[in-house]
């Protein structure tokens, strides 16, 4: 890869890493909210558990960035942390945070049901 390729990733990465330690930082959607009517409570609360699931997301997407960033300084970005094979250009471009190679995301994807705590392991070791 290219110098300038490196560059032009690390300008999205490090933009994306600002956008997203903004939303990591603004957790006021999770603030528990108190109402006499139960039906105020029901909303509130199904509200919370969505921005609950909105930063944890956002949260493990920017570790990922981070981890994209961090491969960049140290010579390793674009390659799949699984199989150690390179990271095709197009999914780069279209996902440049990417951890895996489409082959093995797609083995991922197909074993997330089984395994989620494996993967979300890998990708936190990796991070």
């Amino acid at each position: 890869m290219t110098t300038s390729e490196l560059s032009k990733y690390k300008n999205l990465l490090e933009a994306k890493q600002t956008d997203l330690t903004h939303l990591v930082r603004n957790r006021e959607g999770i603030v528990i909210k108190t109402s006499p009517d139960a039906l105020d409570e029901v909303q509130h609360a199904t509200e919370r558990e969505m921005a609950i699931g909105n930063l944890v997301r956002d949260s493990n997407l920017l570790r990922n960035v981070r981890r994209a960033l961090r491969d960049i300084e140290e010579g390793s970005f674009g390659m799949c942390l699984h199989c150690e094979e390179d990271i095709s250009p197009k999914r780069l471009a279209a996902v440049p945070w990417a951890p895996f190679c489409i082959q093995c995301q797609e083995t991922a994807d197909r074993s997330q049901g089984d395994s989620a705590d494996s993967l979300d392991e890998l990708l936190v070791g990796a991070a």
